[in-house]
This record gives structure tokens, C-alpha cells and sequence, in this order.
């Protein structure tokens, strides 16, 4: 009984720390997005993203949307994603919840697109 009960906690033990969640400043994050490290998420709605642009090739999951948990659910789990929004709140409430359903590796802007657009790096505009 004591090995299957240090079997299990083991086991747990060791998912939990499968599941990697990095939170980056703007040049380490273009650094990730320059090594085509993962798929590129930006959280935000979409009257945001055409109001401010978007870094290039993201692909939208507006998290504030009714469904956007089921959407994500929906990925691939064993990807690495790097995920923003706007300041980071929203990618930072995102990234908890991925880690909460076994995503692999989460890797989130940590002060978001203001922070990106401050420091100069490549935007592209959406009508």
C-alpha cells in the first residue's frame, strides 16, 4: 500500500512539474518568437487589436469571449504557446488556467502589448 500511495504521489509530483510557465519581458519574448519557439496567442478583443495592431502572425483567442476556455481547451496541450494582451492580466489569468488543464509549456508577455509596442518591435495593422 505504501508504494502505490508513493507511486501516485510521484506521479503527481512529477505533472506538475511537466507543466512550465515562463513569464517574459518584451526582448526575451521576441527572442522566443524570433526562435519559432511556439504557436503566438494574442488575447485581446478584437476591436483592441484593430485599434492598436498586433504582433505579426499571432493568432486571436479572444479571451474575454463566452467560449474562449472551451476554445483553448481545444489546442494542442503538448505545444508551447506564448500568449499576450494588452497589459498582461488576461494572459497571466490564461496561463494559470492552461497549466490548470496540463498544457505543456505556457510562455506569457508579461506586461503585454503596451510594453511590446513601447519598445519599438515589429506590429502589424488589422482593418
Amino acid at each position: 500500500m505504501k508504494k502505490i500511495i508513493f507511486l501516485f504521489l510521484f506521479i503527481s509530483g512529477f505533472s506538475l512539474y511537466s507543466q512550465k510557465i515562463s513569464n517574459l519581458n518584451a526582448a526575451d519574448f521576441k527572442n522566443q518568437i524570433d526562435l519559432k519557439k511556439g504557436v503566438l496567442i494574442d488575447l485581446r478583443t478584437t476591436d483592441e487589436i484593430k485599434a492598436k495592431g498586433k504582433i505579426k502572425g499571432a493568432l486571436q483567442i479572444d479571451f474575454l469571449a463566452i467560449d474562449s476556455e472551451q476554445t483553448i481547451e481545444r489546442l494542442d496541450k503538448n505545444k508551447t504557446y506564448l500568449i499576450y494582451c494588452a497589459g498582461g492580466g488576461r494572459s497571466e489569468e490564461c496561463a494559470a488556467f492552461m497549466q490548470k488543464k496540463g498544457f505543456k509549456e505556457v510562455i506569457n508577455l508579461e506586461k503585454g502589448f503596451g510594453e511590446w509596442k513601447n519598445k519599438g518591435y515589429e506590429i502589424e495593422t488589422v482593418k
